[in-house]
């Protein structure tokens, strides 16, 4: 009896970030990305607790990930997961990375990160594990990452994704939350529909749990 064929090995890129709000910044990237490097799945990891990043002021995980489960609603390709939100311990892209390896280990991975957070790679956990598991793709933003980029590709593959930039932010989304401002345009209409029913952004509305 002939064996059963194995399946194709896919194309698959972690992308993290806290999403607090995820914008369309973050959509139009992981699009441009899923073509330009001809991806099955673009997954979404909204992180639980960041190494890099104070907690305080952040939306409670739940709510980031149930906006990050809005944001990507309709596009076949994207994905999102909650194992560094349900972690009880501060999200290192290294743990995830080797967790998705362990669990699809013929398929290949990159990892989608911005020009800016490339300047900081060397202060990540294990950043020459990180490169072991998977390609970087790297986002541009004017002014950041140059000498980084030419630095790491030296020594390792490096994918610069030449994409449009977009100015728009989360920082910038929570200012105008925060204002009472349109949203419109900047973040899906659902997850704009969500900021107001949780009133997140407002006094200490952030921590709150939906």
């Amino acid at each position: 009896m002939a064996r059963p064929r194995a399946r194709n090995a896919a194309r698959r890129a972690l992308f993290g970030g806290t999403f607090d709000p995820p914008h369309v910044g973050h959509l139009a990237l992981a699009e441009w990305a899923r073509e330009q490097l001809k991806l099955d799945e673009v997954l979404f990891v909204p992180v639980g607790r960041p190494p890099h990043k104070r907690a305080t002021g952040l939306s409670s995980p739940r709510h980031r990930l149930a906006m990050t489960r809005l944001a990507t609603r309709g596009n076949a390709a994207f994905r999102v997961s909650g194992l560094e939100v349900e972690a009880t311990t501060p999200s290192y892209t290294v743990d995830t990375l080797r967790r998705l390896r362990a669990e699809h280990p013929r398929d290949r991975w990159y990892l989608l990160l911005g020009s800016d957070s490339l300047d900081e790679f060397h202060t990540w956990r294990e950043p020459e594990t990180i490169l072991d598991l998977c390609t970087l793709a790297v986002a541009v933003r004017p002014g950041c990452g140059e000498e980084a980029l030419r630095r790491w590709g030296r020594r390792r593959e490096i994918v610069s994704l030449g994409n449009p930039g977009l100015d728009v932010s989360s920082t910038m989304v929570r200012a105008r939350a925060r204002a009472g401002r349109s949203l419109r345009y900047l973040v899906p209409d659902a997850v704009a529909s969500y900021i107001v029913r949780h009133r997140l952004y407002r006094s200490s509305a952030a921590g709150r749990r939906p």
